[in-house]
């Protein structure tokens, strides 16, 4: 079954560590260890756009046209800002996606948490524009934005943990116990950023499409 792009605005990683050795390394927490050139750091999930439109369809019970609701998303989405490049660091590796998903715990500057409150100051006004009443309620239960929390948690997804049997091999008791409240700390890690991208830009909309992809 064919699976359609997910849009974000996402900053993509340039550099994990001094060497290419520093992310190799994070092999012994993590399986499945994706490529250093996929990994991003998501700043605002949109998600399947014409998700996206169906949820706001249904949340004003018609009052807004799918296709519209698209191509608008589309429009707002290419005149966001850019925030440039910048440096965080890892001091820790974390479970997400209901601890499928292992991910470095990044620490960012401060203007980079501006930036992302900014995104979603932005996506309320959007909402706003979409004829959607009480936004807040809705970023929280669309289910294509997927937002789990109402708090950004900086992070970069690495790989799949490590499986029960293997991952507390040659540790000491209080490493297996990290493990099982499902945090790890590892040596400090410096992760370089680029500046931020909407991932699948090229298949959004244009002004005056259907609104379909």
């Amino acid at each position: 079954m064919l699976r359609l792009p997910r849009i974000t605005v996402e900053v993509p990683v340039l550099g994990v560590g001094d060497r290419p050795a520093d992310y190799e390394q994070l092999a012994a927490y993590a399986d499945g260890l994706r490529k250093p050139e996929g990994l991003h750091m998501t700043l605002l999930h949109i998600g399947i756009l014409d998700d996206f439109a169906a949820d706001v369809v249904a949340w004003t019970k018609g009052a807004t046209d799918p296709a519209a609701a698209a191509v608008k998303t589309a429009d707002w989405l290419r005149a966001l800002p850019v925030l440039e490049g910048f440096t965080g660091t890892a001091e820790r590796l974390v479970l997400f996606g209901g601890g499928r998903v292992s991910g470095l715990d990044v620490e960012v500057p401060q203007h980079v948490r501006d930036f992302q409150v900014s995104l979603v100051a932005a996506l309320r006004e959007l909402l706003e524009d979409l004829l959607v009443d009480n936004p807040d309620d809705f970023i929280l239960s669309s289910p294509a934005l997927g937002y789990r929390y109402p708090r950004w948690h900086p992070h970069v997804a690495i790989g799949k943990p490590k499986s029960r049997d293997h991952s507390g091999e040659g540790r000491s008791g209080e490493g297996r116990s990290r493990e099982r409240s499902g945090s790890w700390e590892i040596r400090p890690l410096k992760v370089e950023f680029g500046p931020s991208q909407i991932r699948n830009r090229q298949l959004l909309p244009g002004p005056g499409d259907g609104g379909h992809q």
